[in-house]
C-alpha cells in the first residue's frame, strides 16, 4: 500500500490503522498493543500537521538536523518523538531528552554515552537495542550472541532504561521472507527477558515498515515504523 495516488494522508492513516487492527486481531493480540510510529524523514511540517490533525501521536525521525525544526514547530501538538536513525556519539547530547525513545542503540559504547549525557541532564533515557539478525556488515546493530554478553552491563547504566529491541531485516522482495527474522527477534527478546537484569525490559519490539508491517505485527511487533504507507514517496 506504499503507492496510493489520490488518497489523502487521512485516508492512508485510516487504512493503516485498519490493517494494524486486523493483523493484531487475527493473531490473537490486542490491537492497542501495537503503536504506529510515522517515519517523517522528508515530510514537511505542514503535512505532519495534517497527520497530527487526524490522530497521529508518534513521529520517528532519522536525522537530527531535520528533526529539530519540526520538534520546535510542533511543540504545542500532542505528537511525541522517537529517534529511529543511526546515532553518532557526537550527536548524543542533542538527542537525549528531546526524544522519548531512541530506537537505534547499536553498541555498548553508544549506550554508555547516552547514559552519561542523560546523567548530566538529570533524566533517564528510554532506549531500544538494535539487533542485526542478518549479520549484515553494512548495517549497524548487535549480533545476537554479543547482545546476550553485554546486556548485564546495559542493566548497570543508571540513566538509561532498556525497553526492548529494534531491527531492520535483510532486504526482501516478498514481505513473508522477513517473517523468520521478526520471529527470531521475538524469540530473542523472550530469551533475554529471562535474565531479569536490573531495569532492562524486553516489552517493546520495534520492527516492520511500510512493506512488511502486517507480518511484523503477526510476529509480535509493538512499534511499526511507517513512512511511505502514510506519506507516499518522498525525495529524501
Amino acid at each position: 500500500m506504499s503507492q496510493l495516488p489520490g488518497f489523502s494522508i487521512s485516508d492512508r492513516i485510516g487504512m493503516v490503522r485498519d490493517r494494524i487492527q486486523s493483523a493484531a486481531s487475527q493473531s490473537g493480540r490486542d490491537p492497542q498493543a501495537v503503536r504506529l510510529v510515522a517515519a517523517t524523514k522528508g515530510v514537511s511540517i505542514e503535512r505532519l500537521r495534517e497527520a497530527i490533525g487526524v490522530g497521529l501521536n508518534l513521529a520517528g525521525e532519522n536525522r537530527l538536523q531535520e528533526a529539530l525544526p519540526k520538534i520546535e514547530a510542533l511543540q504545542n501538538t500532542p505528537v511525541r518523538w522517537h529517534f529511529i536513525g543511526r546515532l553518532q556519539r557526537r550527536k548524543v547530547r542533542a538527542v537525549v531528552g528531546v526524544f522519548d525513545v531512541i530506537h537505534s542503540v547499536d553498541s555498548l559504547d553508544l549506550a554508555q554515552e547516552i547514559d552519561k549525557r542523560a546523567g548530566f541532564a538529570g533524566i533517564r533515557q528510554d532506549i531500544l537495542l538494535e539487533v542485526n539478525l542478518g549479520e549484515e556488515p553494512s548495517k549497524g546493530g548487535f549480533y545476537a550472541d554479543h547482545l546476550e554478553r553485554v546486556l548485564p552491563q546495559m542493566g548497570g547504566l543508571a540513566h538509561v532504561r532498556v525497553k526492548g529491541l529494534m531491527m531492520i531485516p535483510p532486504l526482501a522482495t516478498v514481505p513473508g521472507h522477513s517473517r523468520p527474522y521478526f520471529r527470531r527477534l521475538r524469540e530473542l527478546a523472550h530469551s533475554l527477558s529471562r535474565q531479569s537484569i536490573g531495569d532492562v525490559s524486553m516489552g517493546e519490539l520495534s520492527m516492520g515498515m511500510s512493506d512488511d508491517f502486517v507480518v511484523a505485527i503477526e510476529e509480535g511487533a509493538t512499534l511499526v515504523r511507517l513512512g511511505r504507507a502514510i506519506f507516499g514517496e518522498r525525495d529524501a
